[in-house]
């Protein structure tokens, strides 16, 4: 591990480090079912779902723009760029008796690289009420500023954890 990088946690069976995730980071289908919760109201559900590995990351999950109930995603304006991935865009999700802003994003024009991502949408799973991994409930990533997934299948220490910038 490079100098300033924590030890990884002990992987058990069933489980996969994400330190073992590539850098550049890796797109994959996941063969799970995906869900969404807000407000009460199941706002997406999929079984076409891409995930984004990338070293000391807690996988992004991307879901179908087909599966995702309409008039839930607002634009929110604004944007952001990844180096990999390219230009996204934010949504505010709006359920029946609330919204919350800027809680999902998707690149309508992925780099090549990620070209399969194209208009799939991710969610912050913090301002869910839920958000699931077949049939395992996430936890968000720590920090508030990635988007990440963890179940019991991944391990750490995840960035966005205190101490974690420089890594």
């Amino acid at each position: 591990m490079p100098y300033g990088h924590p030890r990884p946690d002990p992987v058990g069976p069933g489980q996969e480090s994400v330190w073992d995730y590539p850098r550049p980071p890796r797109l994959e289908p996941v063969p799970e079912r995906l869900r969404v919760v807000f407000d009460g109201v199941t706002i997406a559900d999929t079984v076409r779902g891409w995930r984004v590995l990338e070293t000391s990351h807690p996988p992004s999950y991307y879901l179908h723009p087909d599966d995702i109930r309409p008039g839930v995603l607002v634009p929110a304006g604004g944007g952001s760029v990844c180096e990999w991935k390219g230009r996204a865009l934010y949504f505010d999700v709006a359920g029946p008796t609330r919204r919350a802003e800027r809680v999902a994003w998707a690149y309508p024009r992925p780099t090549n690289a990620f070209a399969a991502l194209a208009g799939h949408v991710a969610f912050y799973a913090a301002p869910m009420d839920g958000c699931f991994v077949g049939d395992a409930r996430v936890t968000p990533q720590p920090g508030g500023f990635y988007g990440g997934w963890i179940t019991d299948r991944i391990v750490g220490p995840f960035k966005g954890e205190p101490g974690s910038m420089g890594w």
